[in-house]
């Protein structure tokens, strides 16, 4: 663990010294502490047996019977470049947090990915490279939410993924009983597709949400789409949708000048209060 530690150091050194101004991640964590000093909230990290998972919660001591909302974090900082691995994911722009922080509701919890603001000896670049949807990643994830649902007694979740966390939540969605809506903000939900668009290696061990669209069906659906998005184009939406044979339970909407960090954040409040009015009326 101590070589790990030493060579993520130097690695950052020496990218330093190579002209990227890359925030170390103790900054990229006071990052985090200082977006929510200003909210009573809850940092827990949960040890699922498989990964860390680092949690930031409101008080949930009151919503026993209620559901919760679930925001799953992007991949973080992945890649360096685009053929430089990054030493540690932990996010430089915590949408998916940021989101998290503009939710009104009382019941909120936040779920950054494994390897994100812990120190896991289990981590290894190939879970935020190849594998960051690999079973295990998802087990992980679900074992917290078992465990969370469990000590406060939520009756549920809705889950809400940016990103890369959109192909969590989804995973997750499948996997789940007790999932009364699913909501993507530029989700990764084809990964072979999103490969495809931007010629590299597909993710091998892995698991595509599109794969298990007999399942999904199933789940109540909303993704949010950037119209200008050139991370995660509109065709890996249109890709994962085109593998439903039942529709009827996913709807979706494109933001024509949205794109993949403009202007989810600035605008949830109003988004959300779509959302949960969507939901009233059985969208």
């Amino acid at each position: 663990m101590r070589k790990n530690i030493l060579s993520s150091i130097f690695f950052a050194l020496f990218l330093i010294g190579c002209g990227y101004n890359i925030p170390s991640v103790e900054q990229r964590k006071e990052t985090l502490n200082r977006l929510s000093s200003s909210q009573h909230l809850t940092k827990k990290v949960y040890s699922t047996g498989i990964f860390k998972i680092f949690t930031v919660s409101s008080d949930l001591s009151a919503c026993a019977g209620k559901k919760a909302d679930v925001y799953i974090e992007g991949d973080g900082l992945s890649w360096i470049t685009s053929d430089t691995v990054s030493p540690n994911p932990t996010p430089i722009n915590p949408t998916a947090f940021k989101l998290f922080l503009q939710d009104y509701h009382k019941c909120k919890i936040y779920m950054a990915r494994p390897c994100q603001y812990t120190d896991d000896p289990k981590c290894s670049v190939k879970y935020w490279t190849g594998y960051r949807f690999s079973p295990e990643v998802i087990a992980s994830f679900n074992r917290a939410l078992e465990s969370i649902k469990s000590k406060y007694k939520l009756h549920g979740y809705r889950l809400f993924g940016y990103s890369g966390g959109g192909a969590v939540a989804a995973l997750l969605a499948v996997k789940r009983k007790d999932i009364s809506l699913l909501v993507t903000v530029c989700g990764n939900l084809d990964i072979k597709k999103w490969a495809e668009n931007e010629y590299i290696t597909p993710l091998r061990g892995s698991l595509n949400p599109a794969d298990f669209s007999d399942k999904l069906q199933y789940v109540k659906q909303f993704h949010l789409i950037g119209g200008d998005d050139r991370i995660i184009q509109k065709s890996v939406f249109e890709s994962y949708l085109s593998r439903f044979k039942n529709k009827k339970n996913i709807k979706y909407e494109i933001f024509k000048d949205f794109n993949h960090h403009c202007c989810w954040v600035k605008q949830w409040k109003k988004i959300l209060k779509d959302i949960d009015e969507r939901e009233k009326n059985q969208f």
